[in-house]
This record gives C-alpha cells, structure tokens and sequence, in this order.
C-alpha cells in the first residue's frame, strides 16, 4: 500500500506524542559525551569558497516576508545572489563560546539548536559556478562538488515534470540527519525534522522574493531518485523538499545513468541510536514512481473552510506607511528565539499585522493555486492591547479572530506547552492543529509531511514579522491531547502540530 496505507502515519503520531505522563515515566537522559557534530564534512572534498561579502537586497522584511512570486521572464540567480540566500536561510549568523566549546546559531530557528538539516545545490551553468551538484557548508560558508555536470532533469524527472523545477536554474534540496535530532527527541524528532526545515524554507522564500526570484516548495517527487543523486541513503539521511530558484533556464533530458556516489564523510559521533519508528514513517511516506507522484498531486484541492461567527474581530494591520523598514538581513541577523517573555501587550495592530504576513500563504506543490492551507490556528491571548483576553479561532478566508471564549488563560498556555512559562508569560501563544483525518485522505502518510512542513514554515513567518516589529517569538512544543481537549469541542477530532508564542522579550515580573 506504501503512501496510501494511512495507519502508518496514524501510528506514528500517536506513538510520539507527549503527555504529562509520558514525559514522567519515559525519562531521557542526554549523552553529552555522544552529541552528534552539527556540521556534514565531507574530508576528502575540497572547498569552494562562497562570496565572503554577502550582498545585501536592503528590502524591508515585512514587504517580503509574504510576497511569493509567480514565474515569469527569465531570472537567473548568480554565485553572489545564490550565496545571499543560502546564508540568510541555512548559514551561520552568530557564534557563542563557552568553556566546553562552541555553539553556532544559524538564520533560522531549530528546535534545541540541533541542527538537522542540509543544504544541496543542483544547477545548470550560473553566472560564477558551473553546473554541477553541491553540498553547501555553513561551517565554512563553502560549496564541494558532488557531482560535475548539469543534473538538473533528474530533479524534473523525479517530480513528474514540476513545471517550475523545469525552468529553474538552480534548486536547493534540503534534507535531515535524523540523529542530529534524535539525539535529543527520539523519535518524536522527525515532526521537528519539518519544523526545522520549514523555518529554512521561510527565510529562504523571503530572500528569494528580495531578488524577485520566483519559487516553489515542493514535496512530491519520487525519494529514491532524488536521494541517489545526492549520494545519501534515504534512512540515516533524507530528503525533505525541493525549492527551485529562478525562472527561463530549461533543464537538460536526464542522463541515461547517474552513477553512484561513494563519497566518505567524518562521522557525526562515536556511535548512533536507530529509532526505527522514524525510518518505519518515512518509508511510508516515500513516493516509488512518477506515476505515484502524479497521483499524489491529484489530492491537491481545496478543503471546506469552517464559517467564521458574525462576531468575529477582522485584523487591522497597520498600515504599510507605518510598517518598520528595518531590511530582511538586519532582522534576520538579529533574530533568535526568544528565553523569556515580559509579560506586557503588544497592540492589537501588531498582532494583526504578524498574522496578516505570516497567512498570506506560499506556493507549494501541496497546496492548491488559491493558497489553502492545512493547519488551523487557535489563539491564546493574553496581553494584546484592544482584545478581549481568550481563545481564538483565526478564520484563514475572513482573515478575522472569532472569539471562542473569554478569559484568563495564562496558567493554561503555560500547562499545554509541556508546562514551559514562555507558553504563559507571552503576549499571545499560537496552536497549529490539523485534521489529519482528511489530510491523510487527500494526500496520503506524505500529507504527514506536508503538514508538519507548513507549520514550520508558517512559524518561520512569524518568526520574522514579529521581530521586524520589535517583538520576539520561539517555538514551542506541547501536551498532543491535551492541546485538543482544550481548544474543543472546537478542535473535535484535529491534531497538535505545533506552537508559536509572541510577545515583548524581557525579564519576567515578579508574580
């Protein structure tokens, strides 16, 4: 049955969810001795250089952060254009020492600094770079050569034609180590994989539309194809997505074969932990053909939108002349998740303006052309200066918050997100829940994925508004049951995916 054998998914989720129980009796303790390296180095490649001076677009975040670009004439990015992007999503931006060593913070957030995903480059001749496949390393902001030759038609071939990898001239594949993070949250770890990979995909869609350079997330190809191009075994390391750059440079027919990659790499830690759960729901979720594909893609549709109430409050985004200018590379910069919540309101207005960004959706292979979306988002408020505090439902087609019910929720938010005082001290905390029901329907265990990834990359968006306003935000992870129990009978039936918290950075108050 493979992808369309739907109780895979089911199992997994369920088996990996937390609850105040669980994490009281399946106690995991950290072998600091064994942390997985946060870097892939491949020993006997040599490195060629990125542009150290990375070129700055100046465009200001909140005009990009939700400005997805259709394809249209012929855009082709350079190495500087390409260098840019790669280091605002996946490049190293800060880097913290302390007695034991070092910890490098990277552009994007990722849950416990981890780090799981990598970064390929699959290209036809650029402007500076010749064709060829690419590993990128943040660790010394350098490309090495995997493969020599323009590979790009298997890509195409692999996503059954995707129109817009056809005509890119370079697509970045991103993939997980899954022991990077299951070093830390076993098996639990794979739902972070597209957490972590859709906070990349974020920042790489904003300094994509920077460059005015169209784009495309894509989940559907064939795994196999797309993992043997890479030289990686689709277990220990897999692909996630695919995110075309650019527009009018059509890829070449396939190479009749494409050799083996038998490439060594230094290895990450004396040894590894197999969580079979991860590799059993990945399988599952694999596509084996382009016939598969192109049946997967057919679940893409519109889903029934749920009614919002008459009562419901409509955003009021600031208006774009009051919007902050500050660039996309100085937020991102900048950005970091944030350790501890103040406990003031943020305004009505700046919370409208978040949403408003982050909900504008982005074009992706799993979403229809009208930009649906898979996940509701509830609201706790808290502290949001002209709103009542409560629980909200945002209604994606009415871009409106209807209040479910009022209230004090603090001690709440608090408790849900696995008793963590950021979930409380915000000034508001956002659930992503999913009707995996319907979405496992439509698409099959990969609909798993593909929820998960927007959730990420939804956050990411947050992420990035919520900074460009002078506001902080982290991710959070939570009780799956208890998250639904909570926000029901409204949420009857969905599923936690993930959660966001804003609000003002700064020291809690004494309570």
């Amino acid at each position: 049955m493979g992808n369309r054998d739907t109780q895979k998914a089911f199992e997994y989720h369920e088996r990996t969810k937390h609850s105040y129980w669980s994490i009281r009796t399946d106690i995991h303790y950290l072998d600091w001795d064994n942390q997985p390296a946060p870097f892939k180095i491949y020993g006997d490649l040599e490195p060629i250089p990125l542009p150290s001076e990375v070129p700055e677009t100046g465009a200001a975040t909140l005009d990009v952060v939700a400005a997805p670009l259709e394809a249209s004439g012929t855009r082709i990015p350079d190495l500087n254009v390409l260098a840019h992007i790669l280091y605002y999503s996946a490049g190293i931006t800060k880097t913290k020492r302390y007695p034991g060593g070092e910890i490098y913070f990277r552009a994007a957030a990722c849950a416990g600094a981890l780090y799981p995903i990598e970064v390929y480059v699959v290209c036809g001749d650029l402007p500076g770079l010749e064709a060829g496949v690419y590993h990128f390393s943040p660790r010394d902001f350098a490309l090495r050569r995997l493969r020599g030759g323009d590979f790009r038609g298997v890509l195409v071939r692999a996503t059954a034609g995707e129109p817009v990898i056809g005509q890119a001239p370079v697509t970045l594949v991103q993939t997980a180590i899954s022991w990077r993070s299951s070093w830390k949250y076993r098996a639990r770890a794979y739902r972070y994989h597209f957490w972590d990979d859709g906070m990349i995909l974020a920042n790489a869609l904003a300094a994509a539309a920077a460059h005015r350079m169209p784009t495309r997330v894509v989940v559907g190809f064939v795994d196999d194809e797309v993992n043997h191009l890479l030289g990686i075994d689709g277990e220990r390391e897999m692909s996630l997505t695919l995110l075309p750059l650019g527009h009018g440079s059509p890829a070449p027919s396939p190479p009749a074969e494409v050799p083996e990659l038998r490439l060594e790499t230094v290895p990450l830690s004396r040894s590894e932990v197999d969580y079979p759960l991860i590799r059993e729901m990945h399988a599952a979720s694999r596509l084996g053909s382009v016939q598969e594909v192109k049946s997967w893609r057919e679940g893409v549709s519109e889903r029934r939108e749920e009614p919002c109430g008459d009562a419901a409050s409509p955003l009021r985004p600031l208006a774009e002349d009051e919007w902050p200018r500050e660039s996309l590379e100085s937020v991102i910069r900048r950005r970091g998740s944030t350790r501890r919540f103040a406990r003031k309101a943020i305004r009505w207005e700046e919370l409208s303006t978040i949403l408003d960004r982050a909900t504008r959706g982005f074009p992706a292979d799993f979403l229809p052309a009208s930009r649906g979306h898979l996940n509701d988002l509830y609201l706790n408020v808290h502290a949001v200066e002209g709103l009542t505090a409560g629980v909200y439902f945002y209604c994606w087609r009415e871009r409106a918050l209807e209040l479910l019910r009022e209230g004090d929720v603090r001690q709440d938010s608090q408790y849900l997100c696995l008793e963590q005082a950021l979930g409380g001290d915000s000034s508001v905390t956002i659930f992503y829940l999913a009707d995996l029901s319907s979405i496992l329907g439509r698409y099959g265990n990969r609909g798993y994925r593909a929820a998960q990834l927007e959730a990420g990359i939804i956050g990411g968006k947050l992420y990035l508004s919520a900074y460009a306003l002078g506001r902080g935000a982290t991710g959070l992870t939570f009780y799956d049951d208890d998250v639904t129990e909570f926000f029901s009978p409204h949420a009857e039936k969905k599923s936690a995916i993930f959660v966001t918290a804003l609000g003002v950075p700064g020291k809690r108050p004494y309570l």
